[in-house]
């Protein structure tokens, strides 16, 4: 295989790869750091041996972000405030045409469930990712992590149960969720408290990402009075050189603003019976450097 041939390939197979990087991560400057390694790894290889491609560039992914994720959970560790993952803008366009798959793929990579997989172990969440975002076999993934086929069965049961036990139920019609968040969108930028208390559900929570370097509230606000209250406040004391927009970030619609035309923030909700159930609130700016220029 020569130098072009192995590049055309492995560009072929980058978004898969970062894909399931992303997905294990949940950081978009550690999953492309991990499909950079993939692709140094990939060209020093001796390629004539490589029957399928696909399934040499899936194996070595996947075993390089299940390093990467044990050495950043320390990180985490010392994070200030509630973490929620970078915002990953997601447009799966016509290489997904399938609704299903769409709805699939979206899920998995929604703000929601990627904070459920935080608390899996590395393993586990590599088999949960491989399995239910990307439907591979269990034997097939058995061979990817180098596992024997029954204890890869063992850490998908037991990753599939945590999982549901853990992640919000809510709506995923996207018609009705574009409504919503427009609903939203208008009621927070007129500082209209009865109109979202009218859309918020009476536990409503906010979880708000600032790592500390940006002003957010760092413990969960909970109760539709705290949250709408809390919206309101922010509102009036925007600046001029606020704006927003809407954008498909984690497989759903959300709202990027922009101070001075940078990414200041992106606002996500979550909703179930026409309510917001949960709003999610990214502001670590060290996690918007990826939105500059959407």
């Amino acid at each position: 295989m020569s130098a072009d041939t192995a590049t055309d390939v492995f560009e072929d197979h980058r978004p898969l790869l970062m894909g399931v990087a992303y997905r294990m991560l949940g950081r978009v400057a550690d999953a492309e750091d991990v499909v950079q390694d993939a692709w140094l790894r990939w060209s020093h290889a001796d390629r004539e041996q490589v029957r399928e491609p696909r399934a040499y560039l899936v194996r070595i992914t996947t075993r390089l972000a299940v390093d990467r994720l044990r050495q950043v959970r320390t990180r985490a560790e010392a994070y200030v405030g509630p973490w929620l993952p970078e915002p990953y803008v997601t447009d799966f366009g016509d290489t997904v045409p399938d609704t299903a798959d769409r709805a699939l793929l979206a899920d998995s990579v929604s703000l929601a469930v990627l904070v459920v997989l935080e608390s899996l172990s590395p393993l586990e969440r590599a088999v949960f990712v491989l399995r239910e975002a990307f439907g591979y076999p269990y034997a097939e993934i058995a061979t990817l992590l180098d596992r024997g086929e029954a204890a890869v069965r063992q850490l998908a049961g037991r990753a599939r149960r945590h999982v549901e036990e853990r992640r919000p139920r809510y709506e995923v019609d996207p018609v009705q969720r574009r409504d919503l968040t427009e609903r939203f969108l208008a009621a927070a930028a007129e500082g209209d408290l009865e109109g979202l208390m009218s859309l918020l559900a009476p536990d409503a929570r906010l979880v708000a990402d600032s790592g500390g370097k940006a002003k957010a509230p760092v413990r969960v606000l909970r109760s539709a009075d705290k949250v709408g209250r809390f919206i309101v406040g922010v509102t009036a004391r925007s600046t001029p050189d606020l704006s927003a927009r809407l954008i498909e970030i984690n497989g759903a619609l959300a709202v990027l603003t922009l101070s001075g035309g940078r990414p200041d923030s992106v606002v996500q909700v979550d909703f179930a019976d026409g309510r917001v159930t949960t709003v999610y609130l990214i502001r670590n700016p060290d996690k918007l450097r990826f939105l500059d220029g959407h």
